[in-house]
């Protein structure tokens, strides 16, 4: 798993784990999270453990929801099991030995500490939840828990790069309505269509916030297939399904 060390404190652990290390088999090796894949469920409940043991929490204590690309956000007090997922993008919590886990395959998983207030956070940002505000959601929701958001750090995990991110020609109209600066996150194609900065919109909107701090782990997950699963990379392949990457903080 990678890292950050803004993130790294006493008492947190996080993760943004590689598709590495886990036991599923073809399409899905090794380690996908993800519960809405069609891969065996018992190896992806071995690689959630696997996940889970490595954060120093309960094998059983990942809590992932069922992502919609939108703006809300839920509070966390412990995990459920995957037939009971809850429709959200956002989680916060300030219980400890859950761990709030974000799946992606090209989007971007932002996982969110305030240490002093001992209040954590994680959001799975697409552009149409990034659009729409789940970053500044999440925030709230942690301040609503006593955190403040001059004290908390925003880490963003791998996620697919402009380079490989081509969107059609009306894709940057929404975004234009919010801000016209935001033309900088586009680059024009010869064919008319144009490449799209997604993990650089998403560090603007949280620097926006007025936050402690904002890293990022780098990475293309459509680029790297030895490294990361890929939604964009699977569909250009022609694979029936996808694995899911796992970020995820915890208190512990």
């Amino acid at each position: 798993m990678i890292r950050l060390a803004e993130l790294d404190s006493r008492g947190v652990a996080h993760g943004f784990f590689t598709r590495d290390g886990g036991v599923s088999l073809g399409i899905y090796a090794s380690l996908n999270c993800g519960w809405g894949s069609g891969d065996d469920p018992d190896a992806v409940a071995e690689n959630r453990a696997r996940a889970a043991s490595l954060l120093g929490v309960a094998r059983d204590a990942i809590a992932t929801n069922n992502q919609v690309h939108g703006a809300g956000v839920m509070t966390v007090e412990k995990a459920w099991p995957p037939g009971a997922r809850p429709k959200a993008d956002g989680m916060v919590t300030k219980t400890r030995g859950v761990a709030l886990g974000i799946l992606t395959a090209d989007c971007v998983p932002v996982l969110f500490a305030d240490r002093d207030a001992g209040v954590i956070g994680a959001a799975h940002a697409g552009w149409r939840g990034a659009l729409g505000g789940v970053l500044d959601a999440t925030v709230r929701a942690m301040a609503a828990l006593g955190a403040d958001p001059k004290r908390i750090h925003a880490g963003i995990g791998p996620a697919i790069a402009q380079p490989s991110y081509e969107v059609g020609p009306e894709f940057p109209a929404p975004f234009l309505a919010q801000d016209p600066s935001h033309a900088r996150y586009f680059v024009s194609q010869p064919n008319g269509k144009y490449r799209f900065d997604l993990p650089a919109y998403v560090r603007a909107r949280l620097a926006a916030l007025g936050l402690g701090g904002v890293s990022a782990t780098g990475g293309d997950t459509a680029a790297e297939p030895a490294r990361f699963f890929s939604y964009r990379r699977s569909r250009l392949l022609g694979e029936p399904d996808y694995g899911r990457l796992l970020s995820a903080i915890a208190l512990l």
